[in-house]
């Protein structure tokens, strides 16, 4: 198997508990009844949300990032509920430094709270540093968004800094964004630890 990303392929990552596989445009009907009920879902995001509109801009623009090669977006399955809930990706994609981003997730809130978060994180740390060669994982989130900051450090995310004023928000704030990583040797002893669980069923 190649190492680093190849954005061409087809990538499906899967365990009992959920399925990841590529984002497509005709994903758009069963994830908008998501987007209608709770339009504030992506309040700490740049991405646009709330409206068929959104959404479908939301999706086309994975579509393009993944088409010059930036991003790659999956669509999230739980198969607990035997439904799409929400999307993942990988990106900021460099193979030549083997590091990449993993990041623009967001989940229906009926699947937050669960054990789906911790099984879509170990599918794709396992996938980058196991079978891609990548040596180092990046996250990034509002600095005000707690939920999403526990998450990381819940997965064994090393807080790296807060960088001041850094994105734009479609309501026009500039959040400050923090940053977490995990790096290559630090994996093996993470993945035995926070996800025992996952690895014995």
């Amino acid at each position: 198997m190649k190492s680093g990303i190849e954005f061409e392929d087809e990538i499906n990552l899967e365990n009992e508990r959920v399925r990841l596989e590529p984002l497509r445009l005709d994903h758009l009907e069963a994830l908008l009844p998501i987007a209608l009920e709770h339009p504030g879902l992506l309040q700490f995001s740049p991405s646009p949300f709330g409206s068929q509109e959104n959404l479908e801009k939301n999706i086309q623009g994975a579509l393009s990032d993944r088409s010059r090669q930036f991003r790659y977006p999956f669509v999230i399955f739980d198969k607990s509920l035997n439904t799409y809930v929400g999307s993942t990706s990988y990106g900021a994609v460099s193979n030549k430094d083997k590091r990449l981003e993993i990041g623009w997730t967001w989940l229906a809130p009926d699947s937050q709270g669960t054990d789906l978060n911790l099984n879509c994180k170990y599918l794709l740390l396992r996938y980058a540093f196991e079978e891609k060669g990548f040596l180092r994982i990046e996250f990034k989130t509002d600095s005000r968004n707690s939920r999403s900051r526990k998450a990381l450090e819940k997965i064994g995310g090393f807080f790296e800094g807060e960088l001041r004023s850094h994105t734009v928000l479609p309501d026009g704030y500039r959040r400050n964004t923090v940053y977490y990583s995990i790096l290559k040797q630090e994996w093996d002893e993470n993945k035995e630890s926070i996800f025992t669980t996952i690895l014995k069923v």
